[in-house]
């Protein structure tokens, strides 16, 4: 199997990865994702991301997802860095 990508177009960073997808013809299946009907909460989309989040781009057995400061296992080991940081 090809690229995938799990989108809800109704998102913007959706909408700007699938864009640049077909803008510069690069082959993709898309995978629906309706954040409206809480598809992302799902069993099969929480194994891809288990923040919930799309844009999903998988190909193969490599998965990539947004990830934003803050959140993730490396949230706390941020948050120590910073209060550590003198005005």
């Amino acid at each position: 199997m090809g690229l995938e990508l799990y989108l809800d177009l109704l998102s913007q960073p959706c909408r700007a990865a699938y864009i640049f997808a077909k803008k510069n013809r690069i082959p993709f299946e898309l995978r629906t994702v309706d954040l409206l009907k809480g598809q992302q909460v799902s069993k099969h989309f929480s194994k891809l991301n288990s923040l919930r989040k799309v844009p999903v781009l998988k190909d193969d057995d490599f998965v990539l997802t947004e990830r934003r400061v803050g959140e993730g296992p490396d949230s706390n080991r941020c948050a120590r860095h910073d209060s550590n940081i003198q005005a």
